[in-house]
């Protein structure tokens, strides 16, 4: 892979991590956005140089990525059931056309844009592909901001004719990930998840998504998105496979779509009441009851990337939790 100087946004977050060392480990110069001081000093020992600046500042990003051969945008906001999305809808739409926007005035060559799987919007019970027709409506204010985000960046693009790749990850999975669909697996485990809607959720792998990244950057072709799915399976097939890694069995509930948005819909309201925000909601129900299953292939065959079994990442993230102390659970011998 080429190799030279680049910028990561979100260099310290769970993909953005990734993405830096990955970076440096074929010998690129990597810049990284910082917004604070303990973000400054974070990507500072992973050995990349970190640059304080924010994807809302347009003129400091413009700034920062002169001499940048290539830019890998993975800063963004992730969040459900928020009682104000504004603030998300400023950093993934506005954040995201200000990097590109910068990007041009910087003279950059590249920008990869890390979008999500949600902006496909494909029909429930179908799978989503980067040809899926969109259905017309939203699960939720994240997949609106992501949606509206890749129209943004794109528009943007063909603005300035500046080269942009899309990557859109599905849900992504192993070692360092403790939150979103990783964290109903650790409910699990540790006998906290009582319910679940079973419907189907695809997996790629934390390695495989970042290679995924370096190979957008060195083989995408430019205005195109590339899905990166590495397995689909349903939400019990997902809890049964933790399970008989860590050696355990815990009895879980069936949610009917219907009970399950009816509960969702009552947490909201006594969010409402007590003035704190709920833990679920019906736009998480939504989502949760649409489930998702992508089709990663596009990146197989144009870009030649490769996918671990699922069962691989699960049994990494399964030690990985098990090391930070994370699963009371005791593992299968």
């Amino acid at each position: 892979m080429t190799t030279g100087s680049v910028l990561v946004t979100g260099g310290t977050g769970f993909l953005g991590r990734a993405l830096v060392e990955r970076l440096l480990s074929v010998g690129n110069l990597v810049k990284a956005l910082a917004r604070s001081d303990a973000s400054s000093s974070a990507l500072g020992a992973l050995g990349a140089e970190p640059v304080r600046g924010d994807v809302l500042d347009l003129e400091a990003l413009a700034a920062t990525m002169r001499g940048c051969e290539v830019v890998y945008h993975a800063a963004g906001a992730n969040a459900f059931c928020l009682r104000d999305p504004s603030p998300m809808f400023e950093v993934n739409v506005r954040g995201s056309r200000n990097v590109v926007l910068a990007a041009a005035r910087a003279g950059v060559r590249r920008v990869v844009y890390t979008s999500s799987a949600a902006t496909l919007g494909e029909a429930g019970g179908t799978i989503g592909s980067e040809g899926s027709p969109h259905r017309g409506w939203f699960l939720s204010d994240y997949e609106r901001s992501k949606f509206e985000a890749e129209q943004a960046v794109f528009a943007t693009a063909r603005e300035t004719g500046l080269d942009v790749v899309s990557v859109n990850p599905a849900s992504v999975q192993g070692p360092g990930r403790a939150t979103g669909s990783a964290r109903l697996l650790l409910d699990y485990l540790n006998g906290r998840l009582k319910a679940v809607v079973d419907s189907r959720l695809s997996l790629v792998d934390i390695a495989d998504c970042t290679e995924g990244h370096l190979l957008a950057g060195e083989r995408g072709t430019p205005g195109e998105r590339y899905v990166l799915s590495g397995a689909t399976l349903s939400v019990r097939d997902g809890l049964a496979l933790v399970a008989s890694l860590l050696g355990v069995d815990r009895p879980v509930r069936t949610l009917p779509p219907s009970i399950a948005m009816a509960v969702a819909t009552a947490a909201e309201a006594l969010s409402r009441v007590r003035r704190g925000s709920p833990r679920i909601c019906r736009e998480l129900a939504r989502t949760l009851i649409h489930g998702h299953a992508y089709d990663g292939s596009k990146a197989t065959r144009t870009l030649g990337l490769h996918y671990t079994p699922v069962e691989e990442t699960l049994r990494r993230t399964a030690d990985w939790w098990v090391e930070q102390g994370l699963v009371t659970g005791r593992r299968a011998s």
